[in-house]
């Protein structure tokens, strides 16, 4: 994930995405800013992630995560000594949660309602970037960026249980919740896929010409893969055998994507361009921008929140303007 300037006070904003009418005669109302919530303190940030169950935002800010009540729209707690968070993991059917703590090789579980800290796992590889919950195995994987591996963690146990090993640097997972989790290999442009049953790497699919591919989304009534790269683009993948789909432009400098499955929309948030593309989901196989949303700046992780169809970004109020420095693309 990209590391922000020191200049930078961040907020959290929310963007109403109203699903089409379906009626050519009643447009579907324009995606808009619904509110901008200041967050404050010292720190950047890295993912967003949405519990769903319980209407709760997790924004990761350096060595703590902010918990939103999204319905109030305030901030109701803090998880502290999470140094280096990048991710959080929900495993409702837990009732836990999981960090990834890139400074130290560590997951911190948690507790979904009280949000106490529960255990510390350590001896993931290095820098645990992205992490998902598999529910099929009720595993937690941690994608480690300097370590070029994915790190398997039992959480009955609180142990580490296996360790595959990765083609290069990987980026954002996702999971299919049929035993199979995808992961972007930014380095390489690649795309692997692996079995949860066994732990074990299935596939490496290529992306070109996608390059450094950063979030990923899936759909998985469709068995399709959504890629958001560098150089302006969307890749689309099929999830059974890892052929080409279709390809999407996008704005500038884009990190995260989601995909909406109730309106068939995937939304890219561009944070060098301060927009979000919305791409919609004639079929499987086709695919179309159907709007371009301004947003701010360096909002350029999300969260969607499925019932309400809003989207939660992470961005940055410059104390002064916009420097010209702002860097193209810097991996923590």
């Amino acid at each position: 994930m990209q590391r922000l300037l020191r200049s930078l006070v961040p907020a959290a904003l929310a963007l109403l995405l109203a699903p089409a009418t379906g009626h050519a005669a009643s447009p579907a109302p324009a995606p808009h800013l619904l509110s901008t919530l200041p967050l404050g303190g010292a720190g950047g940030w890295d993912y967003l992630s949405f519990d769903a169950p319980h209407r709760h935002l997790f924004v990761s800010r350096g060595d703590r995560v902010l918990v939103i009540d999204v319905d109030r729209n305030r901030q109701i707690a803090t998880l502290a000594d999470t140094p280096g968070v990048h991710g959080i993991a929900i495993a409702d059917d837990l009732g836990r949660g999981f960090t990834s703590n890139g400074a130290n090789a560590s997951v911190t579980e948690f507790d979904l309602r009280t949000f106490k800290p529960l255990a510390t796992i350590v001896g993931t590889g290095e820098k645990p970037d992205a992490i998902v919950y598999d529910e099929p195995s009720h595993h937690v994987l941690t994608f480690n960026g300097r370590g070029h591996s994915a790190s398997v963690i039992d959480p009955a146990k609180g142990a580490v249980v296996a360790t595959i090993a990765l083609p290069g640097k990987p980026e954002f997972a996702v999971s299919d919740g049929a035993g199979h989790v995808y992961n972007n290999i930014e380095d390489t442009s690649e795309l692997v896929e692996i079995d949860t049953a066994s732990n074990k790497l299935l596939h490496t699919w290529s992306l070109a010409p996608c390059e450094s591919p950063s979030g990923l989304a899936i759909d998985t009534r469709h068995h399709r893969l959504f890629s958001v790269c560098d150089n302006r683009l969307m890749v689309v993948t099929d999830a059974l055998d890892g052929h080409p789909v279709a390809r999407v432009p996008i704005g500038d400098g884009p990190d995260a994507v989601v995909f909406d499955a109730a309106d068939s929309t995937i939304y890219s948030a561009n944070g060098e361009s301060g927009t979000i593309t919305a791409v919609h989901q004639d079929d499987a196989d086709h695919y179309r921008v159907s709007a371009t949303i301004p947003t701010r700046v360096s909002a350029r992780t999300l969260a969607l929140d499925p019932q309400l169809h809003r989207l939660y970004l992470s961005a940055a109020q410059f104390r002064h303007h916009r420097p010209a420095e702002w860097p193209a693309r810097h991996r923590a």
